[in-house]
């Protein structure tokens, strides 16, 4: 058949051995010398599931790759092939689909070899090529740094991800055997290539629920990065399981033989942890490793859900449970479609037994996640829940890659998205949400519908107002709290966990900032535009293209931006559209700039002076910052001097509907319950203290800065005033926020 196959394949492969070209100095032995064994062993896989004619497409897949990669070897000295043929066989294990096998067998075609992408669509289909392109890296795109370059081509991966899971499939088949091969690289690579495994690879394969494959990741990435911890780490559990053997035998015994008393068929297994998990939680506890490996874990596999709460009964009557460790992921499955009873038991001498019960099915899920019964969960029978998770999980990541600045950031937001913990919470209506351990009110909103997130103000958990930055705990009831003029906020950012929420916010306030630059950026102009007797929107067509021309500006919303952060300045961009080289701006009552505090982000109020609505007030453009606004007798204002030009009259509108952050330093006698006076004072007459220090001065006076929000200098004041009035104060005294 393979003599055949060739025959069949020798039109199609004419002249390409020529493009690649083998060295005639560094001739290659044949490659079946090296990978017949192998490749026997990969066809017996796919004949003990795949249809006859399906195989031989796989086989004649294996037969383009070996030409196509003719002369070309892998650091170990072995051909090229054998990485593909490896990684095929690895997919070939989980029964993966022809296709699938396919893309595996030629995933490195595009890349390394003179193979185009429209080869393999002519030779093996649209699906096959759109699969090996999607798992291909940007090998012809100079890149400034190896953090970019991984980073895009995580980008260009999750595009082809959203048109076809199977490629991150084949991707973690491939990082997998890369993985077992690390030895003949050196040092440095190695650690690159472990760090991005088990920062990126392992979290995703945890994600999609592939647990056998997340932890060879991870013993793997441990043992490339720290190889002498994990060779006595090693060391250690084999002694333990040594010395254990008879303990485990025992309690195995006990458990199947309960279990068989009650007419319940089952399968128990003594789960032994992996390397990584042994290493993380002895770092994460602290605890040596005796501590963290006085846990004997055993896993129940039954026939169906029934059994499994049957079982569940059987070993609570066995052993005592400890309070608070069950939990039910049957019911409620994990967000990567993870089910299964886990319990906690107490057992002969007092030593914790960790149970899991499953079925079949779920076990089958529990280790290969969204490659379990690929080839039949695709009918249109059904979809697993697994499969369907991932995909909703995919278009999260599609969504996160629209709105996500550059790519660096939407890597920085698919590693926030992969936590392996959730806490589980309800809607009003019932509805069960997932979220990532930590999450807040925030990210709830943002789960259940952007436009609910960018409105939020308030939430309510379980019928009892929280502060928005409350992390939540799971079985909690959570209400949001909308308004239209409600809008997120930068500090949102310190609190949220969720990649969504995260993207949501800055997509937002990157929105925000355009609107309020384009209408800052409106208001300068037309302020220097009135020293001419010109207003922006009087200017003609052809006198705006001609001075846009000359600024270098592709349109108005453009200039007019610039203007606002400080790039280009008014009067240099009025004198172009008046035709007037050099006019300067004119101060004066009637071409000051009105503030009214809704500008938004694009004008920002100084803190080192805290400007507040009566103040004489004056503006700064500094270069991408926009307009701040400082008092006019601020001292770093009298330093910016120097820079007419940037300096901005301004004054405040008549109508301003606000409060202002201020800072006040209150000198009191040094004495028990000051503070508590103060705060008691301020809150009396509805003020907010956002925050309050002390600075000793001396044993008999008392600093305290204080930072409230007022409306205007009328209304700090009188606050003032009233603080005067309190027994034990000193002086009061406007001051800088710190």
């Amino acid at each position: 058949m393979v003599a055949t196959t060739l025959h069949a394949l020798s039109g199609s492969f004419s002249g390409l051995s020529a493009r690649l070209g083998a060295s005639a100095n560094n001739p290659t032995p044949p490659v079946d010398h090296f990978a017949k064994s192998s490749l026997a062993a990969f066809e017996q896989l796919i004949a003990d599931y795949l249809p006859l004619d399906q195989a031989q497409q796989v086989r004649r897949a294996y037969y383009y790759s070996e030409q196509a990669h003719y002369g070309q070897t892998r650091r170990s000295g072995e051909p090229y092939v054998t990485h593909p043929l490896a990684v095929a066989s690895i997919l070939a294990r989980m029964h993966m689909d022809a296709q699938s096998l396919m893309a595996a067998l030629l995933h490195d075609v595009i890349e390394d070899t003179g193979v185009s992408k429209e080869d393999i669509g002519a030779q093996f289909g649209e699906q096959v090529a759109e699969l090996v392109d999607g798992v291909s890296k940007l090998t012809h795109v100079e890149f400034d740094s190896v953090e970019l370059r991984q980073a895009e081509n995580f980008q260009k991966m999750t595009l082809a991800m959203a048109k076809d899971i199977r490629v991150i499939l084949v991707k973690l088949a491939d990082r997998l055997h890369n993985m077992r091969t690390l030895g003949v690289l050196n040092r440095e690579k190695v650690k690159r290539i472990a760090g991005e495994t088990l920062d990126i690879y392992a979290p995703i394969a945890m994600r999609l629920g592939m647990n056998e494959v997340r932890m060879e990741f991870e013993d793997l990435g441990l043992k490339a990065l720290y190889p002498m911890r994990a060779r006595r780490l090693e060391a250690a559990r084999k002694a333990a399981s040594g010395n254990r053997k008879q303990l485990v035998d025992q309690i195995r015994d006990q458990l199947s033989q309960t279990l068989m008393r009650e007419g319940l068929a089952a399968t128990v297994i003594g789960r032994e942890k992996h390397l990584f998990s042994i290493y993380n939680k002895m770092k994460a506890k602290r605890k040596g490793f005796s501590a963290v490996m006085d846990i004997f874990a055993f896993r129940l596999i039954v026939d169906s859900v029934d059994d499994c709460y049957r079982a569940l009964g059987v070993v609570h009557s066995l052993y005592k449970p400890v309070p608070g460790e069950f939990k039910d992921y049957i019911a409620i499955p994990k967000a990567n479609g993870y089910q299964s009873l886990h319990t906690v038991l107490k057992g002969m001498h007092g030593v914790p037994i960790e149970i899991q019960i499953r079925t079949h099915e779920m076990e089958d899920m529990a280790n290969n996640g969204i490659a379990a019964h690929w080839l039949y969960k695709t009918e249109e029978t059904g979809v697993s829940i697994s499969q369907t998770r991932a995909r909703e999980w995919v278009q999260g990541l599609l969504e996160m890659q629209q709105r996500a600045g550059d790519s660096l950031e939407f890597i920085e937001n698919v590693k926030i998205d992969l936590f392996p913990d959730e806490v589980y919470v309800f809607t009003p209506r019932g509805d069960i949400l997932e979220l990532p351990k930590g999450s807040c009110p925030i990210d709830f909103a943002y789960a259940v519908h952007s436009d609910i997130g960018n409105s939020c103000v308030a939430a309510r958990v379980t019928n009892h107002l929280v502060p928005l930055s409350e992390a939540l705990e799971s079985g909690a009831t959570v209400e949001i709290v909308t308004s239209p003029s409600g809008r997120p906020s930068p500090s949102w950012l310190n609190w949220v966990v969720t990649a969504r929420a995260r993207t949501h916010i800055r997509h937002f306030l990157k929105d925000q900032r355009r609107e309020d630059s384009i209408a800052l950026g409106r208001n300068l102009l037309d302020r220097a535009l009135i020293a001419h007797d010109a207003r922006l929107n009087a200017i003609e067509e052809q006198k705006m293209s001609t001075a846009l021309a000359a600024l270098g500006k592709p349109d108005v919303e453009t200039l007019l931006i610039d203007v606002a952060l400080g790039n280009t300045l008014a009067h240099i961009a009025v004198a172009h559209m008046i035709s007037r080289k050099g006019t300067s701006i004119l101060s004066g009552d009637g071409a000051t700039l009105g503030i009214r505090g809704t500008e938004g982000v694009g004008v920002t109020y100084a803190k080192c002076c805290c400007p507040l609505p009566g103040d004489a007030i004056q503006g700064y453009l500094g270069q991408e910052k926009g307009l701040m606004v400082h008092r006019d007798n601020c001292r770093n204002l009298i330093e910016l001097r120097d820079q007419p030009d940037r300096l901005i009259s301004l004054h405040w509108d008549e109508e301003i509907d606000r409060v202002y952050p201020v800072g006040l330093r209150v000198q009191v006698e040094n004495r028990r319950g000051m503070i508590a006076v103060l705060a008691t004072r301020l809150s009396a007459i509805g003020l907010n203290i956002e925050r309050i220090a002390t600075q000793n001065k001396d044993v008999q006076f008392t600093f305290v800065d204080l930072e409230l929000q007022v409306s205007s200098r009328t209304h700090l004041a009188r606050v003032m005033k009233r603080l005067r009035t309190i027994e034990g104060v000193l002086k009061v005294v406007r001051s800088a926020r710190r």
